[in-house]
C-alpha cells in the first residue's frame, strides 16, 4: 500500500505522530534520522504494522508521499541555542527526492524564523522547487505528551502556520484527519513562537514552585498543603508541582544570540531548575546527618530514574546528576526502576535492586524520584528506613517531602 505520509525522525516527536496517523487510518512511512529515543513495545509495533505503518527501505521512498513531516530532534547546542544538524540532514534527504505539490511540515522545536530562514532555503536548493508555489511549507509545534491518557492527539488542538494561506490550508487539511480542532496561526513564525511560549511557560512555572519548595522548607511550611489549597482557586492560578529537576526533550529557550533580545526570566528559570538535583542531594545529606549517619558510606536507593513516570525515557533525567553527586559524596548508590533494566552513571554500572522492599529496608536512605504506578508508596514508606519523596506522591506524613 503506498504511503500518504512520511514521518522523518522516529524519536519523541515523530513516533507519537506516526502512531496517531496510523490510528486515523493514514498509511504512514517512517524514516529514521538517528537512534530512536522513544522505542515501541512489541504490542505497539504490531498494532502500527497492522494499521499500515512501515519503515522506509531508502530515502527514495520519501518522494512518493503527499505529506512529509520533519520531526528530527533539536538538542541543545554546545555553544547555546539548538542543534539543527539533524533537521538540516532530514531536509537535504527529503529535498533530493521531493515532488511538486508535496506538503512539508516542520514539527521539531526550533527558534522563531527557522522554517523560513533555515529550512526553506535547504528544501528549495535541493529540490529546485519554490516554497509556496511548487510545494507547501508550514510549521506546527509538537504537542505530544507521552504517557498522558487524558489528552491524546485526537483531542489536542493542533496549531498550524503556513508560508502562505494555501500552505496553511494544506497543512490544516492533513492535521484535520488526526485531531478534532486545527488552530491557524498567522504564519510559521507565529506557530514557532507558540512552541517557544508553551515550553518556556512550563519551565518558568516549575522554577517558581521549585523556589517555593526551598523557601517553604526553610520556613517549616508544608508546600504540598499550600499547593493543594491554592489550586482550589478557580481563576488566575494553574497548579504546578516541584521536583528534583526538569527532564524531557523540549529545552527552555531564552533566545540569547538568536533574537533581538534574550528572555531573562527563562534564563533565571533554567538556573533555578538546574539547581534542583544539587538541592535534593543537600536534603539527602541533611536527613542522613539528622539520623546520625554520614553521606560517606551511606547506602542510598534511588527509585524511578526516568525523566517521567511510567515511561522508559531517560532524556535529561535529573537522576543522573543526583546519582553522580551522591557518589562524589562517597555514598553507595543503587536503583530500582521497572522500566530500566540497566543504568550507567559516570560510565559505571549502578547496581539494580531486585527486591524493592528488601532494598528499601536495607538502604540508609531511599529517594523517590519518579512515582511509577507500580510502586506501592504506602507499603514502601513502611519498609524504608528513611524515605525522601521529591514528588509529593506519598501519603501525608509517610515520608520526608521535598
Amino acid at each position: 500500500m503506498p504511503a500518504d505520509l512520511a514521518v522523518i525522525g522516529l524519536g519523541p516527536y515523530g513516533l507519537p505522530l506516526a502512531q496517531a496517523a496510523v490510528a486515523a487510518g493514514i498509511p504512514t512511512l517512517g524514516y529514521r534520522t538517528g537512534p530512536e529515543a522513544a522505542p515501541l513495545t512489541p504490542a505497539e509495533l504490531r498494532r502500527m504494522l497492522s494499521g499500515g505503518f512501515r519503515t522506509a527501505a531508502g530515502p527514495a521512498e520519501l518522494g512518493r508521499v503527499r505529506t512529509a513531516v520533519i520531526c528530527a530532534p533539536t538538542p541543545p547546542a554546545a555553544g547555546g541555542g539548538l542543534d539543527l544538524s539533524q533537521v538540516e540532514a532530514a531536509a537535504h534527504t527529503l529535498a533530493a527526492h521531493m515532488r511538486p505539490h508535496t506538503t512539508v511540515i516542520l514539527e521539531s522545536p526550533v527558534h522563531p524564523g527557522t522554517t523560513e530562514d533555515f529550512l526553506r532555503p535547504v528544501l528549495e536548493k535541493g529540490s529546485g522547487l519554490r516554497a509556496g508555489r511548487d510545494f507547501h511549507l508550514a510549521y506546527s509545534p509538537s504537542r505530544a505528551d507521552p504517557g498522558n491518557r487524558e489528552f491524546t492527539p485526537a483531542n489536542t488542538p493542533k496549531v498550524i502556520g503556513g508560508l502562505t494561506p494555501a500552505c496553511t490550508e494544506s497543512a490544516a487539511a492533513f492535521y484535520g484527519r488526526l485531531t478534532d480542532k486545527v488552530v491557524r496561526a498567522r504564519g510559521p513564525r507565529e506557530a514557532e513562537t507558540v512552541q517557544l511560549l508553551e515550553t518556556n511557560f512550563r519551565h518558568v512555572n516549575i522554577a517558581l514552585v521549585n523556589e517555593m519548595a526551598v523557601l517553604c522548607h526553610d520556613l517549616g511550611v508544608d508546600l504540598w498543603d499550600v499547593v493543594r489549597c491554592a489550586e482550589t482557586k478557580p481563576f488566575g492560578f494553574q497548579s504546578f508541582r516541584p521536583g528534583p529537576g526538569v527532564g524531557g526533550h523540549s529545552v527552555p529557550q531564552d533566545l540569547a544570540g538568536h533574537g533581538p533580545r534574550s528572555l531573562r526570566m527563562v534564563e533565571l528559570a533554567r538556573q533555578v531548575n538546574d539547581q534542583m538535583p544539587r538541592y535534593v542531594v543537600q536534603r539527602a545529606a541533611a536527613l542522613l546527618n539528622e539520623h546520625g549517619k554520614s553521606a560517606r558510606g551511606a547506602r542510598v536507593l534511588l527509585l524511578g530514574v526516568t525523566y517521567k513516570a511510567d515511561l522508559a525515557d531517560q532524556q535529561a533525567t535529573p537522576a543522573q546528576e543526583i546519582a553522580t553527586r551522591l557518589m562524589e559524596f562517597g555514598a553507595s548508590v543503587s536503583y530500582h526502576d521497572p522500566h530500566i533494566p540497566s543504568w550507567y552513571v559516570l560510565d559505571r554500572p549502578i547496581p539494580r535492586a531486585d527486591s524493592l522492599y528488601e532494598a528499601a529496608a536495607d538502604a540508609d536512605l531511599t529517594i523517590l524520584l519518579q512515582p511509577h504506578r507500580t510502586y506501592d508508596l504506602q507499603g514502601l514508606s513502611v519498609k524504608a528506613q528513611l524515605l525522601l519523596d521529591t514528588r509529593g506522591a506519598t501519603p501525608a506524613g509517610a515520608a520526608y517531602r521535598l
